[in-house]
């Protein structure tokens, strides 16, 4: 009885991967944001330009079999430079050591995604919400596109990155918990 619970099992899987696409993200329209609390009080909002990335989703289950990402730490942006430059340094990221992040994805449960990100030196097992799968649609030049975003939170010291300084009133500059909200419009491969 076993075999043949096993047997259906996989036929059941192997169905679902015939019903799955795969798709390169179109980074001109797609976006890799985050925020963190300054001062305590409000919050500064950054992206990161330079990304790339594939996923691959049965559209009719919406679930994922495959999601994987790589950041270009050195064009985070937060539209001031003087940050921007202290954020690229040894004090935060440390571009110069660690051009990269990565996105790498383990499994899907209902609307949570499990992925391994590794920024810097470290890498970490991560939760994400999935908000928003798009049905696909075809573009004027006959691409078949689908969307979706990603949202969650870290804390930055897991990656080592443990830059900060404390206010008079006791509060740190920098908090800790950062959020991030990924928007990825991906282009079906051939």
């Amino acid at each position: 009885m076993k075999l043949v619970q096993s047997l259906a099992l996989s036929a059941v899987v192997g169905l679902s991967f015939l019903n799955a696409a795969s798709y390169n993200v179109d980074a001109s329209h797609s976006d890799v944001g985050f925020k963190v609390k300054h001062m305590m009080i409000s919050n500064v909002k950054g992206s990161f330009e330079k990304f790339g990335g594939t996923f691959t989703i049965d559209e009719k289950t919406k679930q994922f079999s495959a999601i994987n990402g790589t950041v270009e730490v050195a064009s985070l942006t937060t539209q001031e430079t003087k940050r921007d430059i202290h954020l690229k340094s040894g004090d935060f990221f440390d571009v110069a050591k660690y051009p990269q992040m990565h996105l790498k994805f383990l499994k899907q449960n209902d609307d949570k995604a499990t992925f391994e990100l590794t920024i810097k030196d470290v890498t970490k097992v991560v939760t994400l919400d999935i908000e928003e799968i798009s049905g696909t649609i075809k573009d004027p030049w006959g691409n078949t596109r689908l969307a979706f975003e990603l949202q969650g939170k870290i804390n930055r010291k897991d990656f080592n990155i443990n830059f900060n300084q404390l206010l008079e009133t006791g509060g740190l500059i920098v908090a800790d918990e950062v959020k991030f909200d990924i928007v990825l419009e991906g282009i079906q491969t051939k």
